[in-house]
């Protein structure tokens, strides 16, 4: 009951901070959402944990220039040095013989390594505890006030307003660069423009979960949005959504247990909903995958089967019924394999009778039998004729593929060939 009263309390906003942490952690995870897609979608994940870090020394030395934690100084110093850092990992990696993840380690070693450095010469003044710049590192979204949430909301309607306008010169960029410049994108001024925005959602995020989970946040909501969908406006609204929900959800915990830091809340949720969508989601999940693998392996072994029905019907066109020693000897595949494709055939109405009896295709079964063998004879044509493969080497090639022709190739195979009535070993192509 006690657990229910604080939940309801929560989001009732009964106390005072309470609705400033909830819009600060709303606001903040969205727009790292929002910006993380295309992060996620240039493979940059590692710049995000750059950036995350490079911007402890511009936090430092904004405070020890300005004499104050006032967040918007605060931000301008954290940007300037997390875009200097990304600009220094481009650098390297392009003008020197040094690859981009040692490039990146060596940047983010010496930003953080300074930024450690200038923050315990803070403390030794006596004001870097009281300034709260000691608890960037890990986060305290419990110090944002309402000035941060003004700061922090307008920034993120700039950052959602630039994302619109530049979003599909943002997506074509993500994908395929090359291919953005060829068709007349300005593609340095859109890496800039990204860049500027990961550097300041970074620089904002850090108030929230620190320094150290800031590059989880920015990349776990796409990467558990993109187990969902395979387009890009969706897993940007799909990541925009996960990110939003652990924001809040983290929010609520940190309130309902005294002493539970807000920031790692928060990427423990993310992280949740990402190993969730890992197993149960739609497009790439591991359950869907698995489904997907289960449903090819029927249908390829149903096919095998009735394939098998084509030759022995072909070598004994009047043959009541085939023995399953008969079929056995035709087979390529165990018997317990051999028995299951007999079920499932005559699950599919392909084949009737049994073991006793002898097994026989009805109708449907000798089409399907003629669609899959014409496939594969088709195809052993075509390798033969536009591959220049000797007949003895195509089989094995058109069996694996015979199975993934859609009726478009089909059509498109029977008119480059021009209708062929026999194959490369001068078997007949059944139509």
């Amino acid at each position: 009951m006690t657990f229910i009263r604080e939940i309801i309390s929560f989001f009732t906003f009964s106390e005072p901070n309470v609705k400033v942490v909830f819009l600060g952690s709303l606001i903040l995870c969205a727009i790292s959402g929002l910006v993380g897609t295309f992060t996620f979608l240039r493979k940059r994940s590692l710049i995000g944990d750059v950036i995350s870090h490079a911007v402890l020394p511009g936090i430092a030395l904004a405070f020890i220039i300005g004499h104050q934690k006032n967040v918007l100084y605060l931000i301008i110093g954290a940007t300037i040095t997390g875009w200097i850092s990304t600009y220094l990992v481009e650098y390297i990696t392009r003008h020197s013989k040094i690859k981009s993840d040692t490039a990146i380690a060596l940047i983010l070693s010496v930003f953080f390594g300074i930024g450690v450095l200038l923050l315990t010469h803070i403390q030794h003044t006596g004001a870097g505890s009281q300034s709260g710049l000691d608890q960037f590192i890990f986060g305290r979204a419990s110090a944002m006030n309402q000035s941060d949430i003004v700061l922090f909301g307008s920034v993120g309607i700039v950052i959602l307003v630039l994302t619109l306008i530049f979003f599909r010169g943002f997506s074509i960029l993500s994908f395929d660069e090359g291919y953005a410049n060829a068709i007349g994108f300005p593609i340095a001024w859109l890496k800039l423009i990204l860049s500027i925005i990961t550097v300041i959602t970074v620089a904002m995020g850090v108030q929230a979960v620190g320094v150290v989970l800031m590059s989880a946040l920015l990349i776990t909501p796409a990467a558990a949005a993109r187990f969902w969908t395979n387009k890009i406006h969706i897993l940007a609204i799909l990541a925009v959504l996960f990110a939003s929900i652990s924001g809040i959800i983290g929010s609520a915990v940190s309130y309902t247990y005294n002493g539970m830091p807000t920031g790692p809340w928060i990427v423990v949720i993310v992280s949740l909903l990402a190993f969730l969508s890992a197993i149960i989601g739609s497009k790439t999940g591991i359950l869907k995958s698995w489904n997907l693998r289960r449903r090819n392996n029927v249908k390829i072994l149903k096919e095998n089967t009735i394939k098998l029905f084509y030759a022995l019907n072909s070598e004994q066109p009047d043959n009541s019924g085939f023995q399953f020693s008969e079929i056995a000897e035709n087979a390529r595949m165990e018997n317990t394999t051999l028995r299951s494709g007999l079920k499932l055939l005559r699950k599919e109405g392909w084949l009737i009778g049994n073991d006793r009896q002898g097994y026989q295709t009805t109708e449907e079964g000798k089409r399907e039998a003629r669609a899959i063998v014409r496939k594969h004879r088709l195809w052993e044509l075509y390798i033969s004729k536009y591959m220049h493969l000797q007949p003895d080497h195509v089989h094995d090639d058109a069996e694996g593929i015979e199975h993934v022709i859609t009726p478009e190739i089909e059509r498109e195979l029977e008119e480059q060939l021009d209708f062929p009535k026999l194959d490369p070993h001068n078997s007949e192509i059944p139509y």
